[in-house]
């Protein structure tokens, strides 16, 4: 089906065209491009960390970390119910095994029911910041300290909220806040884990080269061209943050009155603009009519094949994934396209 009004889709009307030329025409394209360092240099000032790692995926990105920190077979890694699977299958790469939580009803992990879940083998807490909203980082950093654990920050949907773990992890898939069409980024504060998620991206050389790799690696690079974009996105994030609030307050002001829609709290940053809505699949299917893109919100871990837990019926995450839509929302949404998009849904209700 096509759209009018989708989902997602990236701006790129910065500086994009311009480094991506630049670094073809000096004939640096692979991942020792100097954009490759450009950007994880602007993106871990911008964050106010000392170093920034980038890699092929966000999902790379969370394994790279885990590997960083020691964490393999034996280890547990408490993981919310309430994400992407990406999140559970990096502790499953990495051979270690994830433990759910479920989430409150902002659909951030419940930090008061983390606690619970704690093992001798527990090694790392992975809150993930759902759709733009920041989880309750106090909570997590005050067990991890209680129990001497990392924290690994699923970071993937919330671009400019500051990481406080040991390493936050980014995506840069096309449909995110900032983008390089694939890829992703470690931050983190610590040289030592710095320069472990360096070696681990690159095959494991040794420093002299002497391809005698002594650890089990990956080739997790990103490249010049992928950087050049994501350097020029980097310089337009307060831009785009900006733009994205006004989007988010205009269906907060369009929606609030309307019986059958639940407004979530407010998000740190937007990334989509999720909300409840009864009878969620007729209106869907109404706002597909009207040529207006939407997304179901993800299915908790537990319902996942891989991980399937008969408990998920009765978990909060799965009454929330029941009701769960988000709109769309990308620069350049205007006014009078955002207008339309509510009207549609206020008529679905006969609002």
């Amino acid at each position: 089906m096509t759209y009018k009004y989708v989902v997602a889709k990236p701006s790129l009307t910065g500086r994009e065209l311009e480094y991506v030329t630049d670094g073809i025409k000096d004939g640096w394209i692979s991942s020792k491009g100097p954009h490759v360092t450009g950007f994880e240099r602007a993106f871990a000032d911008y964050n106010g960390v000392a170093h920034g790692v980038s890699c092929s995926s966000g999902t790379t990105a969370l394994m790279l970390a885990l590997r960083a920190l020691g964490i393999g077979p034996g280890d547990e890694v408490i993981v919310p119910e309430f994400t992407m699977v990406a999140t559970a299958w990096a502790v499953t790469y990495v051979g270690a095994t994830p433990v759910f939580v479920d989430c409150r009803d902002d659909l951030n992990i419940d930090t008061g029911a983390i606690e619970a879940k704690i093992t001798p083998r527990t090694k790392v807490i992975m809150p993930v910041h759902i759709y733009g909203r920041r989880c309750d980082m106090d909570g997590v950093l005050r067990l991890a300290y209680e129990y001497n654990l990392r924290v690994v920050e699923d970071s993937a949907e919330a671009h400019g909220v500051r990481p406080v773990g040991d390493i936050a992890c980014f995506s840069l898939y096309g449909n995110k806040i900032i983008t390089s069409g694939e890829g992703g980024i470690c931050l983190t504060d610590d040289q030592r884990l710095a320069d472990q998620l360096v070696h681990l991206r690159s095959m494991g050389f040794s420093h002299n080269h002497d391809f005698i790799h002594r650890k089990l690696a990956y080739s997790a690079r990103m490249t010049d061209m992928q950087a050049a974009v994501a350097q020029a996105q980097v310089e337009q994030l307060d831009d785009f943050l900006a733009e994205r609030r006004e989007i988010e307050r205009r269906y907060n002001e369009g929606l609030a009155d309307v019986d059958g829609i639940t407004v979530l709290p407010p998000r740190d940053v937007l990334w989509v603009y999720d909300l409840l809505a009864e009878r969620r699949d007729e209106l869907h299917d109404h706002l597909a009519r009207a040529g207006v893109e939407t997304r179901r919100f993800f299915r908790p871990m537990s319902q996942q094949p891989g991980y399937l837990d008969p408990v998920w019926p009765t978990l909060n995450a799965t009454r929330l994934a029941d009701q769960g839509l988000y709109l769309p929302v990308y620069i350049g949404l205007t006014a009078s396209d955002q207008d339309y998009v509510i009207g549609k849904v206020r008529e679905f209700y006969g609002s």
